[in-house]
């Protein structure tokens, strides 16, 4: 089975059924799921603005995330290097949050499955390297 990195741009979109979700969703569907912690924040941060602008959906949110980082969602979670990180991140210009990702997708030479062109370009940038 194929190794597949999500960032947060297309798993928050899956589990919370926001634009590019259904996208998304058949790749992430594909393979063996990774993602560096650093998901469980971004996600939570998601959760925290859709609770606060849509107050009637707090609950369906909340379930959503919980099912999404219980710990039988099939993700594998692994911490990047943060030396390599930095490195990474001063190299293309992406945060340090985006270059965890991606870090992440080179180390176990896996597909990167994402909703932010920024970081697509720069690991379609690697495979061709």
């Amino acid at each position: 089975m194929k190794r597949i990195v999500v960032d947060a741009s297309a798993f928050a979109a899956v589990i919370f059924g926001e634009d590019g979700g259904q996208a998304a969703a058949p790749a992430i569907e594909r393979g063996l799921l990774y993602a560096p912690t650093l998901l469980r924040y971004e996600l939570q941060r998601v959760a925290h603005k859709k609770c606060r602008l849509e107050p009637s959906r707090t609950r369906a949110v909340l379930e959503a995330l919980e099912r999404a980082v219980d710990p039988r969602s099939g993700i594998r979670w692994m911490d990047p290097n943060p030396i390599d990180v930095v490195l990474l991140a001063s190299a293309t210009g992406l945060s340090p949050y985006d270059a965890s990702y991606l870090w992440l997708a080179g180390f176990l030479g896996a597909d990167l499955v994402t909703l932010d062109q920024r970081l697509a370009a720069a690991h379609d940038a690697m495979a061709i390297a």
